[in-house]
């Protein structure tokens, strides 16, 4: 998946079917002059539908249709025939999209398990037929009701990636370059920062033909959870990521006050981040010898209370293996 065709977010425009008329109408035949009110109920307008959809992963489809509209139900006849109900309008969002009112922000729904279904817009009820207000007193009731008018609504959807683990990182820390070696995603990867906009999914092969999926955020910067660098639009997508491996670059001479950084955003942003499983990943360690490697060994492990670390090189392939193990020891306890 190409980063220019995975779209994250979009507002489309929705809109109910209006509810069918209800009949006024009575009972003629040949031998039955005056029989009694018998007109039919108005079908009900189409609803607009959200069913998650496990195969998409992407709101790209979005792009080239923003406006959703159902069937009017089908007014009501004679001898008591209802109209029929509009057709509904069904919209396949992937898992973990989110579902808001663009004009008051507020959360409708969310999308967890494949094939859920939720009504988001209700069609408009038909309008009840004349046979409906017959009585004693009133054998001749000559009104009916019209159908109630349905709704329109903007809505915004958001995913937020479903991915085993989430690469999380300064830019330029390597994260499209370590994404790139160990699965079979092509990522853009340039030497400058964010080079990454849009998340990147990719299958890491495991032993035993098992596997599972990572994603590559777009970076983070100091400052992200109050909206800095587009923050509030990367951090979305680590709420649905079962371990966040922080990515610090070996260049850097402050690793572990990096990595508390990264840690200080994710807690203002979402404190409930800080509940997940992580580890912490030293990136180019090609460049540096075995001695500012203890020396950054000892430094992790006195300050990060007993995190998970490893040392790798995506360009030489060094520690990938070990890195696949113990992520996979933290997804399968």
């Amino acid at each position: 998946m190409t980063e220019g065709n995975f779209v994250d977010f979009v507002k489309v425009n929705i809109f109910s079917g209006n509810g069918g008329r209800g009949s006024c109408h009575f009972r003629r035949e040949k031998y039955i002059t005056k029989g009694g009110p018998d007109g039919g109920d108005g079908g009900r307008g189409g609803h607009v539908i959200i069913i998650a959809d496990k195969s998409l992963w992407t709101l790209y489809h979005f792009k080239f249709q923003k406006h959703f509209k159902c069937e009017h139900g089908g007014d009501g006849s004679k001898s008591r025939s209802s109209g029929l109900d509009g057709k509904d309008v069904y919209i396949r969002v992937p898992l973990g999209t989110v579902i808001k009112d663009s004009e008051t922000n507020k959360v409708i729904y969310e999308t967890i398990d494949d094939g859920e279904q939720k009504i988001i817009l209700e069609g408009g009820m038909g309008g009840l037929g004349n046979w409906n207000f017959r009585s004693s007193t009133n054998q001749a009731p000559r009104y009916s009701q019209p159908g109630i008018t349905g709704k329109e609504m903007q809505i915004t959807l958001e995913l937020k990636v479903l991915a085993d683990v989430g690469l999380v990182g300064f830019p330029n820390a390597g994260k499209s370059t370590l994404l790139k070696t160990i699965t079979s995603a092509k990522p853009k990867i340039g030497n400058y920062e964010f080079t990454t906009l849009k998340p990147n999914l990719g299958i890491v092969e495991y032993r035993d033909y098992r596997s599972f999926i990572i994603a590559d955020i777009p970076g983070i910067i100091e400052g992200a959870s109050e909206g800095k660098g587009l923050g509030h639009y990367f951090l979305r997508h680590i709420e649905r990521n079962s371990i966040l491996l922080f990515l610090v670059s070996s260049e850097s001479e402050k690793i572990v006050d990096q990595y508390n950084i990264l840690l200080n955003e994710l807690k203002k942003y979402n404190p409930e981040l800080l509940d997940k499983d992580r580890i912490v990943v030293v990136s180019k360690s090609d460049l540096i010898d075995q001695k500012r490697k203890d020396k950054i060994s000892l430094e992790i492990s006195k300050k990060t209370k007993n995190v998970p670390f490893d040392f790798i090189s995506s360009v030489s392939n060094q520690g990938l293996t070990e890195l696949k193990d113990n992520l996979w020891k933290l997804l399968n306890p």
